[in-house]
């Protein structure tokens, strides 16, 4: 409110309070928010809710304020960090920031605060090797958070699909770097957990990029998001020398996007591997049992018939499906469906549409075409 105007002076003359909205207002339209790079100084909580600390160089120093709700990492003072706040005078005269976002900056502050951070959710026993989950043995469906203009995520649906096909991905497309990306990634794991049918493993991914790239996977809410997660979580998150606390946390941490999609999906040669095991296995389990029987042969000949009866219809059911599922994945089985297998003039197989004029190779389970293509429309 202003004040009486003194006749002497053309000057508006304002009361305390109505001079500080003023100068607020003058700094919200000048500066509604602002990006300051410092040292910590000073940092403090109190009550569990307000976080108070100044930023300063070699010449200045700011005060700081802000919630305990937006710390999201952990922070002490000597830490070089970045913060964006929104300027302001207390009502105690008092120039301040209001903090919204702060993570920090440079590699030492980076590993202090993910050593530090580390070190409380360990206590909690958020790392412990008993309360990860095994990850299902071929997944049908898998639910994807990750950027989907990323090469990481186009690595790791080309490999899922060269693996093995047929499988469901659920895809929530989030950004993987900067201050939204936490968030967006919880919102994306509460988004799966909250499914009627759920998918049955929930991958995080983002490809290779610098330490500071990365900062947003040490991030507290996203771990604990993570930890309470009753969807199991694989991470495959920058390079394999990486680590985050997004990965000590999940269920299975994988090197890259690309080793993700190899722990979760079998190729066709580990499939055919795993039969051939598991027949050697039942077989084995055959001859011991035959072995053990044979002694006692005489007492029990009746009985020793009837099991080795029982063993060898569980034998013949399990190699007459192991035989179905070994036709499943020939390639040749698909072409004798009259399915065929168009490559271009390169050799690889056409995924996208040919070009008019294009040479193609067209392979059927008797025969190898060469055509050109005279037209080509969408489905």
């Amino acid at each position: 409110m202003q004040a009486p105007a003194n006749n002497s002076s053309p000057d508006p003359v304002f009361g305390v309070s109505d001079a500080v909205a003023l100068f607020n207002q003058m700094l919200e339209t000048a500066t509604p928010h602002i990006t300051i790079v410092g040292e910590v100084a000073n940092f403090k909580i109190n009550h569990n809710k307000w976080v108070f600390f100044d930023i300063k160089d070699e010449e200045s120093t700011l005060n700081c304020f802000m919630s305990t709700f937006n710390l999201r990492v952990a922070i002490e003072d000597g830490m070089k960090v970045v913060v964006t706040a929104r300027p302001n005078i207390t009502r105690w005269g008092r120039f301040s920031l209001t903090v919204q976002t702060i993570r920090p900056m440079g590699e030492g502050s980076i590993r202090r605060s993910f050593e530090l951070l580390k070190a409380k959710l360990d206590q909690e026993g958020l790392f412990n090797p008993e309360r990860k989950r095994p990850l299902p043995d071929i997944p049908q469906v898998i639910g994807v958070i990750s950027s989907t203009g990323a090469a990481g995520y186009v690595d790791f649906t080309k490999i899922i699909g060269e693996r093995f096909s047929g499988l469901t991905l659920q895809v929530a497309n989030v950004q993987v770097q900067g201050d939204s990306a936490p968030q967006q990634i919880i919102a994306a794991l509460e988004y799966f957990n909250e499914l009627a049918l759920p998918p049955e493993i929930i991958a995080i991914l983002r490809g290779g990029g610098s330490r500071d790239d990365l900062v947003a996977f040490d991030d507290e809410p996203l771990v604990r998001a993570i930890a309470s997660s009753r969807v199991p979580v694989i991470t495959g998150v920058g390079h394999e020398i990486d680590v985050t606390l997004a990965d000590l946390v999940a269920d299975v941490r994988a090197a890259t996007p690309s080793n993700a999609a190899q722990l979760l999906v079998p190729s066709r040669h580990e499939i055919a591997d795993r039969i051939d095991s598991s027949l050697k296995r039942v077989l084995s389990q055959m001859d011991h049992t035959i072995a053990d029987l044979a002694d006692h042969v005489n007492e029990r000949e009746k009985s020793l018939l009837e099991t080795i009866e029982r063993h060898l219809d569980d034998l013949t059911r399990r190699y007459d499906t192991m035989r179905q599922v070994m036709r499943q994945i020939d390639p040749r089985a698909v072409l004798k469906r009259g399915y065929a297998l168009v490559r271009d003039h390169m050799g690889g197989v056409v995924k996208s549409k040919p070009l008019i004029g294009d040479s193609l190779t067209i392979e059927t389970a008797q025969f190898i075409i060469e055509t050109e293509v005279k037209n080509a429309r969408e489905k």
